[in-house]
């Protein structure tokens, strides 16, 4: 005899192409059904569409079996973000479900940390990094116990990374002795930025850990689903991109 579900069944479709990797989810409440990772930053508006169909295929359901879909705003790669937010709104405009929006820092975080070979089980402290140029990076800051979904500390924003690293590490002296992390990890782009995360390892030691990282469908479908299993929505036309600043062509129009 089947036991009584907690709760009715939902199938959630979740999107992310703000980093050079399509990532995708099909959920079933919390659980994953299906996940895809696809390379290719510029091909991302030509490969969405197909891989949601065949994201759906691979987990046994129809356009008419999803009841919302999740989305990650960025920041990140201005073009790429848009390409998945418009997506989404439109797939939900179309089969008339709700649409929620995630920050894609997020999701890029905890993909890391899904990753790691060993996070440990005590609490991690996450910073997901961007490449922004320009000594600058998209980024925030995350706690996390081992791998679990981890929770804001600081919000989503482009920072310089010496002024950033210099507050994560005032952070870190400010926290005491029992609350200290087992482990702080600047994950993702860190090819420009290894030698500012660097400067913590006086401090650190080896509870310093600098991961290269792709975004994964899990993170992105496991935030999505939360958002949407709390009945929490956005207004499909009012869901934008949340860029952290004004694109470079944007802010040269925009001089007198």
């Amino acid at each position: 005899m089947n036991q009584p579900q907690s709760q009715p069944l939902k199938r959630f479709l979740a999107l992310d192409t703000s980093t050079a990797c399509l990532a995708l989810a099909v959920m079933e409440n919390g659980r994953v059904l299906h996940t895809i990772k696809a390379a290719g930053e510029r091909n991302h508006s030509v490969h969405l569409l197909p891989l949601v169909q065949k994201g759906l295929a691979e987990a046994g359901l129809a356009s008419s079996d999803v009841d919302g879909i999740a989305v990650g705003i960025g920041p990140g790669s201005y073009t790429g973000t848009r390409i998945a937010v418009t997506a989404a709104k439109t797939l939900a405009w179309a089969w008339n479900i709700p649409v929620a929006g995630i920050s894609s820092l997020h999701a890029f975080g905890w993909s890391g940390l899904m990753n790691a070979s060993d996070p440990g089980a005590g609490e991690n402290w996450i910073i997901p990094l961007m490449d922004a140029r320009r000594g600058q990076a998209y980024t925030s800051l995350f706690r996390a116990t081992g791998n679990g979904m981890p929770v804001r500390v600081k919000e989503d924003a482009i920072r310089l990374m010496d002024p950033w690293v210099e507050e994560v590490e005032h952070l870190l002296k400010e926290t005491p002795a029992e609350q200290q992390p087992e482990g702080v990890w600047f994950i993702g782009d860190n090819s420009n930025h290894d030698a500012a995360a660097e400067r913590l390892r006086p401090l650190l030691g080896d509870r310093l850990h600098i991961l290269m990282s792709d975004m994964e469908g899990e993170p992105v479908g496991r935030l999505g689903a939360e958002r949407l299993m709390q009945g929490e929505k956005d207004d499909v036309h009012r869901l934008v991109p949340n860029y952290t600043q004004l694109a470079e062509a944007e802010k040269l129009l925009r001089k007198p």
